[in-house]
């Protein structure tokens, strides 16, 4: 029987932190991402600098508090970073959920660890990733 706390003051203050993202229709690349195992939803639009790297992001939640904390995770270190960059972290992560790999360096993380100890939580930790990743390919950008 899993005893890890999920919902800490930590993480609901990440998913509050969300407001700092507001959701802008103007930004170029935007795609949504569904977990399956809890119906989280976010939108995620992202501008891009002349290297191709994250400028700026807006993020539209619908998601449990552990989504809207992974979105807020991922926003606050997403800026500067690339496509390649974005799915390394991504694939990182995803074999740090099942259980594969430790936990990765991405700021921030550690706050929402307990959510490994949820399998039904893992689609919404992978959201923001899901999410930029089919922004940036429908893009062309090839990182």
């Amino acid at each position: 029987m899993t005893t890890t706390v999920l919902y800490t003051p930590e993480v609901l203050g990440l998913a509050v932190r969300l407001a700092a993202y507001r959701w802008d229709g103007e930004l170029p690349f935007t795609a949504e991402a569904r977990s399956p195992s809890c119906g989280s939803t976010i939108a995620l639009g992202l501008s891009l600098d002349g290297e191709g790297r994250v400028a700026r992001l807006g993020v539209r939640s619908q998601a449990c508090a552990i989504g809207q904390a992974a979105a807020a995770i991922f926003a606050d270190a997403a800026q500067g970073r690339n496509r390649a960059e974005l799915a390394e972290a991504g694939q990182a992560i995803s074999r740090w959920l099942a259980g594969e790999a430790p936990l990765p360096d991405w700021p921030g993380l550690v706050t929402i660890a307990a959510a490994r100890d949820y399998p039904a939580r893992h689609g919404a930790v992978m959201l923001p990733w899901r999410a930029a990743l089919a922004a940036l390919s429908e893009a062309g950008e090839t990182g």
